[in-house]
């Protein structure tokens, strides 16, 4: 077990880099950069449609002495170099990308270029949005999906597992920004009933509220966003927790520890609930990262929350770079780290697991 967890100690530093690498160049290649984005902002031009130029555009602005344009939008050539220096695009490319990395070996993750502060604490400023968002449909997610899957498994072919496969089938059908939009006109003042509110995570007086009362003001903000998250995970897990089960409860052990006596009940948790759940703990590490970091993106945008999605979001639309590539190192950090700890948690369930044969 050692060497192998070692060996998949050594082989995170490697991903991450390939990872950013690559992620590194294909932003480098991307059209408007952020001396563009301020260029933009100081002609009265809307940053979102100037991140839309074309390629023979962008490569026009983005030469450094190329003065006609710079004179044509009315922006000095020494400015456009002082941005230049302030954003570190006056270093060679390599240089740069080497410089972020030995930043992020000590956790240095960077300045903003637009907000004025440093990525860590924006991560940290926003992450309580997302991780409200992440903890509670995470939680409804398999609190539902789980008994669901087992039930439909133990029934399987009959009128119920019919009728819940259709409605599972259903909400898997539908992505969650629509049932969010479908939401804010059922119950938030679109067009029938306005019962939550459609904007924020806590009300304008939440601190003037009770104890009781902050709680109360916390969850009556949070149901319409966890819900639109809830409904269209909820279906994948299920149906995988069914398969699972159903494809345990027809081994050979099943039929031999009924032989011997055993309850329908001692199969089902004494048995058959170990070894179908092994499946289920593989996917969790990317479902938490997926829920926790990007799944909720657009949810974010629609709910104006202010979190780690949105944040991702208009870092992109202002190639604010710092903030884009402290995120992605900081999640892909985090990703791998749990993938390596579901691999672990794999022996816990299961001892028969061996992971110095599985690597031989």
């Amino acid at each position: 077990m050692y060497p192998y967890l070692l060996r998949r100690l050594a082989l995170i530093p490697p991903t991450l880099l390939g990872i950013l690498l690559l992620n590194f160049a294909i932003i480098q290649a991307a059209p408007g950069g952020p001396i563009e984005q301020v260029m933009a902002q100081m002609g009265g031009i809307d940053s979102m449609s100037s991140t839309r130029m074309d390629s023979s555009a962008a490569s026009e602005v983005s030469r450094s002495d190329d003065s006609s344009y710079r004179g044509s939008q009315g922006i000095d050539a020494q400015f456009i170099a002082e941005l230049e220096q302030q954003f570190g695009f006056d270093k060679p490319v390599h240089e740069r990308f080497f410089l972020m990395v030995g930043n992020y070996l000590r956790f240095d993750l960077g300045e903003s270029f637009f907000r004025g502060r440093s990525v860590g604490e924006l991560i940290l400023e926003k992450m309580p949005v997302s991780i409200s968002l992440g903890l509670w449909s995470t939680l409804l997610i398999y609190l539902i999906s789980i008994p669901l899957g087992i039930r439909k498994a133990i029934t399987h072919g009959s009128r119920f597992d019919v009728w819940t496969s259709s409605v599972v089938i259903v909400g898997y059908a539908i992505p969650g920004f629509l049932f969010a939009i479908l939401l804010i006109v059922l119950f938030a003042g679109g067009s029938y009933l306005d019962w939550f509110p459609l904007r924020g995570l806590t009300s304008d007086n939440f601190h003037e509220l009770s104890l009781f009362g902050k709680i109360v003001d916390y969850f009556w903000h949070l149901t319409l966003p966890v819900l639109a998250m809830t409904i269209s995970g909820f279906a994948t897990l299920t149906l995988l927790t069914k398969n699972s089960f159903l494809d345990e409860i027809h081994k050979q052990y099943v039929l031999t520890a009924r032989a011997k006596g055993a309850t329908d009940r001692q199969v089902l948790y004494g048995h058959v609930f170990r070894n179908a759940m092994l499946i289920i703990i593989a996917g969790m590490p990317a479902a938490l990262v997926s829920i926790f970091f990007t799944g909720s993106l657009l949810i974010e945008v629609i709910f104006s929350l202010d979190g780690l999605g949105l944040l991702g979001f208009e870092a992109v639309v202002q190639r604010d770079y710092p903030v884009v590539f402290g995120t992605l190192y900081l999640f892909t950090l985090i990703g791998l780290l749990l993938k390596l700890i579901s691999d672990l948690t794999y022996m816990l369930i299961d001892p028969r697991i061996d992971f110095s044969s599985r690597e031989q």
